[in-house]
């Protein structure tokens, strides 16, 4: 791991930080929920959805120093912000606030609310 971070992931850094808007505590409070559970596709195999098992690598991303975060680290940091940009582009309309739409995006550190 190096001590300094390259451009690119300097970008992705700030970038994740801006639109993964809850924080650590947030996350698992919200991974506790039936709401959180609701939503997501699962890959084969897998008893947890896509969204939950990236909430949990996010939880893990924002307790890790800056200089200490690995290549995975930041790969999966790119794909969290791919996410979230796709997905609030597609915001259907009216409240939002109890749809799958706002639990989808919750469950990658989304809160769009805030």
């Amino acid at each position: 791991m190096a001590s300094q971070i390259s451009g690119q992931h300097e970008e992705i850094y700030d970038e994740f930080f801006d639109l993964v808007n809850m924080q650590p505590k947030e996350i698992e409070d919200w991974l506790d929920t039936d709401k959180s559970e609701s939503v997501g596709q699962t890959k084969d195999g897998d008893d947890e959805s896509v969204g939950r098992q990236s909430a949990r690598k996010i939880i893990e991303i924002k307790r890790t120093k800056k200089a200490e975060l690995s290549d995975d680290q930041f790969d999966h940091m790119k794909k969290v912000c791919g996410y979230i940009k796709r997905h609030v582009a597609q915001e259907p309309d009216g409240d939002v606030s109890e749809t799958d739409w706002c639990y989808s995006l919750k469950n990658w550190g989304h809160d769009p609310s805030k």
